[in-house]
């Protein structure tokens, strides 16, 4: 089984395969600070600091191959002025260090496509198998054949935790998540979705194969933290997490569907610090 380890203290993942060595990283969103400066808020580009981590990361695993998940950009159908600026020179010096450069689609990268390099390669938003290991950007459901890897890593959550101190101020902090899944009733919800009928008596694994030939091997799901630290975040220990409107229009389908053990998922800092289950830290938000 192919191992999945976080690089400690950064909000990134290495994963080896035989001589590949992979470097992956999800919701950059870069030119968020366009939105800040609507709203009166102003701040320097990121750009600069997310560029040399990456270039840092790069060398410290010496990586063959990068896999974005998603959320590149951050303006959802359009393109500004400074992502047109940004994103082409990132990716550019990204190419000279990895030839090998993959961006699997997340919401937010409507008309990227003319903003990259032309070797980088744009994965569908249904993500992309690697190993035992299925990685996708989380708004929309993953393709059947990830559901025959035993891990999904997924992004665009951007999982914090919150505390509150005795003062009573509001504490929030990026985190790993690492939940149980049940590989089965994702597989109904997945057919389900895909127009494929699942009587009561009905095995959705059985199914699944008979239509993509795909075995179900899926029972864990991580939940990566964003690259760009400056970003808000989803706090995962809030009670009416999934409960109201906007956050289960958030969190995406997989964690809707009811297949995920959020409550008594793991949470760990980036580094690497066990905080507990969701379950034990909803008390202190």
């Amino acid at each position: 089984m192919m191992p999945i380890k976080p690089i400690r203290p950064y909000p990134a993942l290495f994963l080896r395969r035989n001589s590949e060595r992979v470097l992956v990283v999800a919701d950059l969103h870069i030119g968020w600070e366009v939105a800040l400066a609507e709203k009166g808020v102003h701040v320097p580009s990121q750009t600069p600091k997310i560029l040399k981590q990456m270039l840092q990361l790069i060398e410290l695993c010496k990586s063959t191959r990068l896999i974005f998940l998603g959320d590149v950009k951050h303006t959802i159908a359009r393109v500004e002025m400074e992502e047109w600026r940004d994103i082409p020179d990132f990716f550019e010096a990204l190419g000279r260090k990895v030839s090998n450069i993959e961006v699997v689609l997340g919401n937010h990268d409507g008309n990227l496509e003319p903003l990259l390099p032309e070797t980088v390669k744009i994965l569908p938003s249904t993500g992309v198998v690697l190993g035992n290991v299925g990685l996708f950007h989380g708004h929309a459901w993953p393709a059947p054949e990830l559901l025959g890897c035993r891990s999904l890593i997924t992004g665009h959550v951007h999982p914090m935790v919150a505390f509150r101190d005795p003062m009573g101020f509001r504490i929030t902090r990026q985190v790993w998540v690492k939940a149980e899944c049940n590989g089965v009733l994702l597989a109904k919800s997945l057919l389900e979705r895909l127009g494929i009928r699942v009587d009561a008596n009905a095995d959705p694994a059985a199914l699944l194969h008979d239509h993509f030939k795909v075995r179900l091997r899926t029972s864990r799901l991580v939940i990566m933290p964003s690259f760009n630290e400056s970003l808000g975040g989803q706090p995962i220990n809030k009670k009416s997490l999934g409960k109201d409107v906007r956050s289960r229009a958030f969190i995406g389908p997989v964690l809707r569907s009811g297949s995920i053990n959020m409550d008594d998922a793991e949470t760990y800092l980036l580094d690497g610090t066990f905080l507990g289950t969701v379950n034990q830290l909803k008390t202190l938000s």
